[in-house]
């Protein structure tokens, strides 16, 4: 009866290609981020995705190779390594570690946009300096990457024409990050036991 299965249509086009298209999503979608936070400078977290990613992959590849005249095998692979790259991606925008600068040329007065910043906790430089129509302050700010659409919210209720950019920052020493504190990518503390 199970060896019946294993031979039948609906194991060979449908359930095959289904754990196939899965596991491509879950190893791309590790190996993805792997990349980002290789590239963000967490290099003790990438041997350690990199070692499941590898391991799902050889389970899928694995299967696609039994079973090499099965053309749906063939699709799943691909469709589930191009989701797995979306997946991926949404992921490590959901986590959003990392620092981003943010770079704001207002085009009205400053102060009230400046002083709200530093309010709520953000560090905040200004510049003097000459635009296209006169002088005009730029200001600059590096926070959290999870804090950006709270800063975009400040700029464009205090000066909603102003031209801002945002760039991510690879690495900050020092500064002033106000009353946020350091998060960790993962928290740990919640598998540590609570004492009284």
């Amino acid at each position: 009866m199970e060896a019946a299965f294993f031979e039948s249509f609906w194991w060979s086009w449908v359930v095959l290609p289904m754990l196939i298209f899965l596991s491509r999503i879950m190893d791309q979608s590790i190996g993805t981020m792997r990349l980002i936070f290789v590239s963000k400078g967490y290099r003790h977290i990438g041997p350690i995705l990199g070692f499941f990613e590898v391991i799902i992959w050889l389970l899928a590849v694995t299967q696609v190779l039994k079973h090499l005249s099965n053309p749906m095998s063939y699709i799943a692979y691909g469709a589930g390594y191009a989701m797995g790259n979306y997946v991926g991606i949404r992921l490590e925008e959901k986590i959003s570690i990392g620092t981003a600068l943010i770079r704001i040329v207002p085009k009205k007065d400053t102060s009230d946009l400046v002083n709200h910043l530093r309010e709520v906790g953000f560090g905040v430089t200004t510049v003097a300096a000459e635009g296209a129509q006169g002088p005009v302050q730029i200001v600059f700010t590096i926070i959290k990457r999870k804090s950006i659409p709270k800063a975009i919210g400040i700029i464009k209720h205090y000066n909603p024409n102003a031209f801002y950019t945002i760039e991510e920052v690879k690495a900050v020493k020092e500064g002033y990050f106000g009353i946020q504190q350091k998060r960790d990518v993962f928290n740990w503390r919640m598998f540590v036991r609570k004492t009284k």
